[in-house]
């Protein structure tokens, strides 16, 4: 069954900006996914510890028929080729890629929650989300543009086209 899946892009290391790009190409590259659409890149400060450089972030919209667990392993295998180490929560990484929403599906075990967890709480998601589907809800019916107009600001700055291919 084919899903639409959103995926949460971010890194703050080794020009960010392009692993992020490096990264839109890779899952473009998904077995049984189609790459829909991607949105800009954006920057912000780092969620939790200030000692480290901003972020940027993005999201992208797959169409895919693999499995919420099999796109999550494909998404942590590109992590992992991206040097991606995890030292400390809510630290500096190469790459950062999160499930967001994987079509109207709600999920919550050991591996994997769907919607993503601190959705709501990021404007670093909520705005490249707007920017990819306008009218995107939640499996509960939530609409992100409400999401959106009350969620606490981290200083998003919209980045220049010519800072990513």
């Amino acid at each position: 069954m084919t899903v639409d899946a959103y995926i949460g892009l971010g890194s703050n290391l080794e020009q960010p900006a392009a692993q992020l790009a490096r990264a839109v190409s890779e899952l473009a590259g998904l077995p049984k996914s189609t790459l829909v659409a991607q949105s800009p890149f954006y920057a912000s400060r780092p969620v939790g510890p200030q000692d480290q450089p901003d972020f940027v972030n993005g999201a992208v919209h797959l169409r895919t028929d693999l499995s919420a667990h099999e796109l999550l392993d494909c998404l942590q295998a590109i992590e992992q080729a991206h040097g991606r180490e995890r030292v400390r929560h809510w630290g500096p990484r190469t790459l950062d890629l999160d499930l967001l929403l994987f079509g109207q599906t709600t999920l919550n075990d050991a591996r994997l929650t769907v919607p993503h967890a601190e959705l709501a709480n990021r404007d670093f998601v909520l705005q490249p989300l707007l920017d990819l589907a306008p009218e995107l809800t939640l499996p509960d019916g939530t609409s992100v543009a409400e999401l959106r107009r009350h969620c606490p600001d981290n200083q998003l700055r919209k980045l220049p086209a010519q800072a990513h291919p």
